[in-house]
C-alpha cells in the first residue's frame, strides 16, 4: 500500500511555514511599537483625564538620554534605567509647576502640554543641534524559514508584554496603584475618603513620562535620534489610545494594540506600510463610530449591563 502523498510538497510546505513565521515575527512587532508608544499617553489620560501632548517630546527626551549615557560608556540596560528615570522626573516636576495649575480646566492642561512640547523639541534643537549620535543596535540575529529576523525586535516584544504585567501589578495589587485606580473611577469621593488626590496626580504623570521616556530609550537603537522623533510615535500612539479609550488603561492599551496589529500587519507585509497606515486609520474610525468610549470603554458598560440584570433578577 503506498503511502499518502503530503499536503504540500517538503519546499512549499517550508516556505508556508516561513511565511507564517514571519508574519507573526511583524505582528509582535507592531503590537510592541503600539503598546509601548500608548502605556505612558493612556495612563495620563485615564487617570487624570489630561490630553498629553508632549507625550512624543518625552519620548524623544529618553532616546537623548540613551544616547548620552550610552557614549558615555554606560550598558545599554542602565541606559533604559537612567532614561525612564530622569524622563519621569522631569513629568513628575512638570505635574507639580505647570499642570496641576490647569487641573480643573482640561483645555488649558492640553494647551499647557503642547506649549512644553514646542519648548522641548526647539529647546533640545538648540542645544544639541539636529542630530545626536546614534545608539549601537545589539547584533541579535535569527533566521528562519529563509527569513532572517532581529532577536532585538523580539527583545522590545517581550519588554513591552512585560511592562504591561507590572502595570497590572502596580494597578491592582499594590496600595498606591489601587489608590490611583480609586481617583481614576471618582475623584472626588476618593478625596473625601482621606486620598491624597493630588500626589496621586503628580505620581501618574511622573509613571506616564517614565514610560515613554522608556518607549524612546528602548527604540533609540532602531532609529535615527532627532528633536522631532516624538512624531513618529504620537500619532499612532493617539489612534492606540483613542480606540483603547480610557476606562481602563491596561486593557485599553493591550486590547487596541492587539487589534490594530491584526489589521496593520498583513497590510503592511503584502500591500506596503502607507497601505497599512490606511487600513490602521479606516479601522479606528470604524471601531470610534460604534465604540465611541473606545474598547476599554465598551467593556466597562457590558459588565455594568451584566451586574444590573443580575441584580434586578435578584
Amino acid at each position: 500500500m503506498s503511502a499518502t502523498p503530503p499536503l504540500l510538497p517538503p519546499n512549499k510546505f517550508a516556505m508556508t511555514i516561513g511565511f507564517i513565521v514571519n508574519l507573526a515575527y511583524q505582528y509582535a512587532d507592531n503590537v510592541a511599537f503600539l503598546l509601548l508608544a500608548a502605556l505612558g499617553l493612556i495612563i495620563i489620560l485615564g487617570v487624570l483625564d489630561i490630553i498629553n501632548l508632549a507625550h512624543g517630546e518625552m519620548i524623544m527626551m529618553g532616546a537623548y538620554v540613551t544616547s548620552i549615557t550610552n557614549h558615555q560608556g554606560l550598558p545599554l540596560w542602565l541606559c533604559f534605567l537612567i532614561s525612564t528615570l530622569a524622563v519621569g522626573l522631569f513629568g513628575f516636576l512638570i505635574e507639580r509647576l505647570v499642570i496641576r495649575r490647569f487641573r480643573q480646566d482640561k483645555l488649558g492642561a492640553m494647551v499647557a502640554t503642547w506649549g512644553i512640547s514646542l519648548i522641548l523639541s526647539q529647546g533640545v534643537l538648540v542645544i544639541f543641534g539636529p542630530s545626536m549620535l546614534p545608539v549601537p543596535l545589539p547584533q541579535w540575529k535569527l533566521a528562519f524559514g529563509g527569513y532572517s529576523y532581529s532577536g532585538y525586535r523580539l527583545f522590545l516584544f517581550g519588554m513591552a508584554i512585560a511592562i504591561t504585567g507590572l502595570l497590572w501589578l502596580y494597578f491592582y495589587k499594590i496600595r498606591i496603584g489601587v489608590l490611583t485606580r480609586a481617583t481614576m473611577q471618582n475623584a472626588p469621593m476618593a478625596q473625601g475618603l482621606g486620598i491624597n488626590t493630588d500626589t496621586i496626580g503628580s505620581l501618574t504623570f511622573a509613571v506616564g513620562a517614565g514610560l515613554a521616556g522608556l518607549t524612546g530609550a528602548l527604540y533609540a537603537p532602531t532609529t535615527t535620534i532627532v528633536p522631532l522623533m516624538g512624531t513618529t510615535f504620537t500619532a499612532l500612539a493617539f489612534i492606540t489610545v483613542v480606540v483603547g479609550g480610557g476606562a481602563n488603561p491596561i486593557i485599553g492599551a493591550l486590547g487596541s494594540s492587539t487589534f490594530l496589529s491584526v489589521i496593520v500587519t498583513p497590510l503592511s507585509s503584502t500591500l506596503g506600510t502607507f497601505i497599512g497606515r490606511i487600513g490602521l486609520l479606516l479601522a479606528a474610525l470604524v471601531i470610534i463610530r460604534f465604540l465611541p468610549m473606545g474598547i476599554s470603554g465598551f467593556l466597562r458598560d457590558l459588565r455594568r449591563r451584566k451586574f444590573d440584570s443580575n441584580v434586578s433578577e435578584q
